[in-house]
């Protein structure tokens, strides 16, 4: 996967919206689109991975899916005000399984393929043995907080500052920090130097948590309200 961009300038709009606006047609709504697949492909490939019990099998569905989901006018009835992105590929993917269990169920009868299709009715839900939706949205809110990650390192290593990040990358997980005078000494800081700079990652984190959801949603929706739905997935069991 490529090196996530910075995400404070965006897109405008949204890559979600511009991909329902255009319908997929344009070069900019492809290359959009192309974006937030490369964003979902852990969401994906977890998911069906625990359908299909091994990596290779699950592997090869993932990019069958998305080779179909990029293919011209897969995206025809897309529309943002019936969802997010997520719960839009999340139908897809449902249906795209059901259309491979009944692909197999017809080659052992000997009958003919279905084609799968992306319609509007792509964000309906199938019955689909063992699968868990909260599974896949923990999978996003992860794949999601490593995006920002990305940007937060990319942006520290471009100001020629990585040895910053490896060091304070704790403080945006959670995790304790050492001691505030050895760190410090250890970045060649003074302690009122390393709380600042503390505050400015953090800050740059929030940031770049709050641009990698914007791109899945569309324009005008709450991007707090997903932020605290990310929160409440990651903290779920």
């Amino acid at each position: 996967m490529n090196t996530p961009r910075s995400p404070i300038a965006g897109f405008a709009p949204t890559r979600w919206s511009l991909v329902a606006q255009a319908r997929g047609t344009t070069p900019e709504a492809r290359a959009a689109l192309s974006e937030l697949c490369e964003a979902y492909w852990r969401p994906v490939f977890e998911t069906l991975r625990r359908w299909h019990g091994t990596d290779d099998e699950a592997r090869e569905s993932a990019q069958a899916f998305f080779a179909h989901v990029l293919a011209g006018g897969r995206l025809a009835g897309a529309d943002p005000a019936r969802g997010r992105f997520r719960s839009y590929l999340l139908g897809a993917l449902r249906h795209f399984e059901s259309d491979l269990r009944e692909r197999a169920q017809r080659l052992k009868r000997g009958g003919g393929l279905p084609t799968a299709s992306f319609s509007e009715e792509g964000i309906d839900e199938p019955t689909t043995p063992g699968f868990d939706p909260g599974r896949f949205d923990r999978e996003w809110a992860l794949t999601l907080l490593e995006r920002a990650l990305a940007t937060v390192e990319n942006d520290l290593r471009s100001a020629g500052k990585s040895g910053h990040f490896e060091r304070l990358k704790p403080a945006l997980l959670g995790d304790d920090l050492p001691s505030p005078a050895d760190l410090a000494r250890e970045l060649g800081l003074t302690e009122g130097s390393l709380k600042v700079a503390v505050h400015r990652l953090r800050r740059r984190f929030r940031e770049a948590v709050r641009a990698e959801i914007s791109q899945t949603l569309a324009d005008g929706d709450d991007v707090q309200e997903e932020l605290r739905y990310l929160i409440d997935v990651l903290a779920s069991p």
